[in-house]
Protein backbone atom coordinates (compact mmCIF):
# COMPACT_ATOMS: atom_id res chain seq x y z
CA UNK A 1 0.00 0.00 0.00
CA UNK A 2 1.30 3.26 -1.10
CA UNK A 3 1.76 5.88 1.73
CA UNK A 4 1.56 9.80 1.28
CA UNK A 5 2.40 12.50 3.74
CA UNK A 6 0.79 15.86 3.59
CA UNK A 7 4.09 17.25 3.69
CA UNK A 8 5.06 15.24 0.39
CA UNK A 9 1.35 16.22 -1.39
CA UNK A 10 1.89 19.54 -0.80
CA UNK A 11 5.25 19.59 -2.82
CA UNK A 12 3.38 18.13 -6.07
CA UNK A 13 2.20 20.09 -8.97
CA UNK A 14 -1.05 22.28 -7.85
CA UNK A 15 -3.33 20.50 -10.41
CA UNK A 16 -2.21 16.87 -9.87
CA UNK A 17 -2.69 17.90 -6.26
CA UNK A 18 -6.04 19.10 -6.69
CA UNK A 19 -7.41 15.93 -8.63
CA UNK A 20 -5.51 13.61 -5.85
CA UNK A 21 -7.62 15.49 -2.83
CA UNK A 22 -10.60 16.03 -4.67
CA UNK A 23 -10.57 12.02 -5.34
CA UNK A 24 -9.79 10.87 -1.83
CA UNK A 25 -13.09 11.25 -0.38
CA UNK A 26 -14.78 9.03 -3.03
CA UNK A 27 -18.26 8.90 -4.58
CA UNK A 28 -20.29 11.89 -3.60
CA UNK A 29 -23.97 13.19 -4.63
CA UNK A 30 -23.84 15.49 -7.66
CA UNK A 31 -26.56 18.16 -8.43
CA UNK A 32 -27.86 21.32 -9.72
CA UNK A 33 -28.44 24.02 -7.51
CA UNK A 34 -31.25 26.84 -9.14
CA UNK A 35 -31.17 30.19 -7.97
CA UNK A 36 -32.47 33.60 -9.19
CA UNK A 37 -30.77 37.11 -9.01
CA UNK A 38 -32.24 39.83 -7.85
CA UNK A 39 -33.12 40.98 -11.61
CA UNK A 40 -35.04 38.14 -12.21
CA UNK A 41 -32.27 36.29 -13.78
CA UNK A 42 -32.43 32.52 -13.49
CA UNK A 43 -29.06 31.07 -12.03
CA UNK A 44 -27.77 27.44 -12.24
CA UNK A 45 -24.51 25.73 -10.90
CA UNK A 46 -23.66 22.20 -10.08
CA UNK A 47 -22.43 21.18 -6.61
CA UNK A 48 -21.00 17.58 -5.54
CA UNK A 49 -20.66 18.82 -1.78
CA UNK A 50 -24.50 18.30 -0.76
CA UNK A 51 -24.97 16.86 2.24
CA UNK A 52 -28.18 15.14 4.64
CA UNK A 53 -28.03 17.13 8.14
CA UNK A 54 -31.73 15.59 9.43
CA UNK A 55 -34.68 14.34 8.24
CA UNK A 56 -37.35 15.87 11.10
CA UNK A 57 -37.10 18.50 10.47
CA UNK A 58 -36.26 18.02 6.84
CA UNK A 59 -32.11 19.62 6.50
CA UNK A 60 -30.36 19.56 3.04
CA UNK A 61 -26.53 21.34 3.42
CA UNK A 62 -24.30 22.02 0.58
CA UNK A 63 -20.33 23.63 0.95
CA UNK A 64 -19.81 27.13 -0.76
CA UNK A 65 -16.48 27.67 -1.80
CA UNK A 66 -15.34 31.42 -0.90
CA UNK A 67 -17.25 34.55 -2.17
CA UNK A 68 -14.47 35.61 -4.59
CA UNK A 69 -14.24 32.31 -6.24
CA UNK A 70 -18.64 31.44 -6.42
CA UNK A 71 -20.21 34.42 -5.70
CA UNK A 72 -23.72 33.99 -7.48
CA UNK A 73 -25.65 31.26 -6.49
CA UNK A 74 -25.02 31.85 -2.32
CA UNK A 75 -26.11 35.43 -3.10
CA UNK A 76 -29.65 34.87 -4.67
CA UNK A 77 -30.24 32.47 -2.02
CA UNK A 78 -29.65 35.46 0.84
CA UNK A 79 -31.25 37.36 -1.37
CA UNK A 80 -34.72 35.38 -2.25
CA UNK A 81 -34.13 32.43 0.74
CA UNK A 82 -34.77 30.54 -1.90
CA UNK A 83 -33.43 27.42 -3.97
CA UNK A 84 -33.53 24.11 -5.90
CA UNK A 85 -31.89 21.12 -5.71
CA UNK A 86 -31.71 19.10 -9.11
CA UNK A 87 -30.20 15.31 -9.43
CA UNK A 88 -28.18 14.85 -12.17
CA UNK A 89 -28.99 12.24 -15.10
CA UNK A 90 -26.81 10.69 -18.15
CA UNK A 91 -28.98 12.44 -20.57
CA UNK A 92 -27.91 15.89 -19.55
CA UNK A 93 -24.73 15.24 -18.00
CA UNK A 94 -22.59 17.32 -20.26
CA UNK A 95 -25.12 20.30 -20.09
CA UNK A 96 -24.88 20.05 -16.42
CA UNK A 97 -21.24 19.94 -16.05
CA UNK A 98 -20.70 23.11 -18.54
CA UNK A 99 -22.27 25.51 -15.50
CA UNK A 100 -19.29 24.61 -13.63
CA UNK A 101 -17.98 27.30 -16.04
CA UNK A 102 -17.47 30.90 -15.05
CA UNK A 103 -20.45 32.84 -16.18
CA UNK A 104 -21.20 36.43 -15.86
CA UNK A 105 -24.25 37.24 -12.72
CA UNK A 106 -26.29 38.65 -15.72
CA UNK A 107 -25.79 34.80 -17.76
CA UNK A 108 -28.89 32.58 -17.69
CA UNK A 109 -26.91 29.15 -17.05
CA UNK A 110 -30.26 27.76 -18.47
CA UNK A 111 -29.94 29.59 -21.44
CA UNK A 112 -26.31 28.87 -22.36
CA UNK A 113 -26.31 25.42 -21.86
CA UNK A 114 -29.78 24.33 -23.12
CA UNK A 115 -31.27 23.50 -20.11
CA UNK A 116 -34.55 24.28 -19.34
CA UNK A 117 -36.62 25.90 -16.50
CA UNK A 118 -39.90 24.78 -14.45
CA UNK A 119 -41.12 26.92 -12.04
CA UNK A 120 -43.81 26.19 -9.37
CA UNK A 121 -46.05 28.24 -7.12
CA UNK A 122 -45.23 29.57 -4.26
CA UNK A 123 -41.25 29.08 -5.35
CA UNK A 124 -39.41 32.09 -6.75
CA UNK A 125 -36.51 29.71 -7.73
CA UNK A 126 -35.91 27.86 -10.76
CA UNK A 127 -36.25 23.62 -10.93
CA UNK A 128 -34.26 21.93 -13.91
CA UNK A 129 -37.04 20.53 -16.39
CA UNK A 130 -35.20 17.73 -17.32
CA UNK A 131 -34.46 16.26 -13.97
CA UNK A 132 -36.16 13.50 -12.74
CA UNK A 133 -36.12 13.97 -8.79
CA UNK A 134 -35.83 17.96 -7.34
CA UNK A 135 -37.06 19.78 -4.15
CA UNK A 136 -37.43 23.19 -3.03
CA UNK A 137 -35.83 24.58 -0.27
CA UNK A 138 -35.80 27.47 2.02
CA UNK A 139 -32.72 28.94 3.86
CA UNK A 140 -32.16 28.25 7.36
CA UNK A 141 -28.67 29.74 7.90
CA UNK A 142 -25.53 30.14 6.29
CA UNK A 143 -22.54 28.75 8.62
CA UNK A 144 -19.02 30.74 8.07
CA UNK A 145 -16.28 28.35 7.67
CA UNK A 146 -13.32 30.64 9.05
CA UNK A 147 -10.18 28.53 8.11
CA UNK A 148 -11.05 28.36 4.76
CA UNK A 149 -13.34 31.07 4.15
CA UNK A 150 -16.12 28.55 2.98
CA UNK A 151 -19.89 28.51 4.17
CA UNK A 152 -22.14 25.69 4.71
CA UNK A 153 -25.49 26.97 3.63
CA UNK A 154 -28.23 24.74 4.99
CA UNK A 155 -31.66 24.81 4.34
CA UNK A 156 -35.16 23.00 4.79
CA UNK A 157 -36.77 21.02 2.23
CA UNK A 158 -40.52 22.45 1.22
CA UNK A 159 -41.19 20.97 -2.14
CA UNK A 160 -41.08 18.04 -3.70
CA UNK A 161 -41.07 16.79 -7.58
CA UNK A 162 -40.23 13.02 -8.50
CA UNK A 163 -40.82 11.04 -11.68
CA UNK A 164 -43.48 8.72 -11.33
CA UNK A 165 -42.66 5.21 -9.83
CA UNK A 166 -39.67 5.81 -7.23
CA UNK A 167 -41.33 5.52 -4.42
CA UNK A 168 -41.50 2.04 -3.45
CA UNK A 169 -43.91 0.98 -0.65
CA UNK A 170 -42.04 1.82 2.55
CA UNK A 171 -41.07 5.52 1.07
CA UNK A 172 -37.41 4.76 -0.26
CA UNK A 173 -36.91 7.14 -3.28
CA UNK A 174 -35.27 4.55 -5.96
CA UNK A 175 -32.49 6.87 -7.19
CA UNK A 176 -30.70 4.40 -9.21
CA UNK A 177 -34.16 3.96 -11.29
CA UNK A 178 -33.97 7.53 -12.22
CA UNK A 179 -30.59 7.25 -13.21
CA UNK A 180 -29.50 9.55 -11.09
CA UNK A 181 -25.53 9.92 -11.27
CA UNK A 182 -22.69 10.47 -8.68
CA UNK A 183 -19.38 12.20 -9.12
CA UNK A 184 -15.69 11.67 -8.14
CA UNK A 185 -13.42 14.79 -7.84
CA UNK A 186 -14.65 17.67 -9.68
CA UNK A 187 -14.77 16.07 -13.26
CA UNK A 188 -16.09 12.79 -13.15
CA UNK A 189 -19.36 11.58 -13.13
CA UNK A 190 -20.28 7.88 -12.46
CA UNK A 191 -23.62 5.55 -12.95
CA UNK A 192 -24.35 3.27 -10.45
CA UNK A 193 -25.72 -0.15 -9.66
CA UNK A 194 -27.56 -1.54 -6.09
CA UNK A 195 -25.45 -3.88 -3.84
CA UNK A 196 -27.89 -4.30 -0.86
CA UNK A 197 -30.38 -3.05 1.05
CA UNK A 198 -30.64 -4.05 4.91
CA UNK A 199 -33.04 -3.82 7.33
CA UNK A 200 -32.96 -2.07 10.61
CA UNK A 201 -29.80 -2.87 12.30
CA UNK A 202 -29.92 -3.98 16.27
CA UNK A 203 -27.27 -5.79 18.16
CA UNK A 204 -27.24 -9.16 18.42
CA UNK A 205 -29.22 -9.96 15.02
CA UNK A 206 -28.57 -11.92 12.26
CA UNK A 207 -28.75 -8.61 9.52
CA UNK A 208 -31.34 -9.39 6.49
CA UNK A 209 -32.01 -8.07 3.25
Amino acid sequence: MQYFSISEIKEWDRFYRSNFINSLQGFKPVSLIGTVSEKGIPNLAIFSNIVHIGADPALIGFINRPIEAAPHTIQNIELTGEYTINHIQTSFVAAAHQTSAKYQADQNEFLETGLNTFFIENLKAPFVAESDIKYGLELVEIVPITHNNTFLVIGSIKHVLLKEGLIQKDGFIDANKAQTLTSLGLDGYYSTEPIARFEYAKPGKELKK
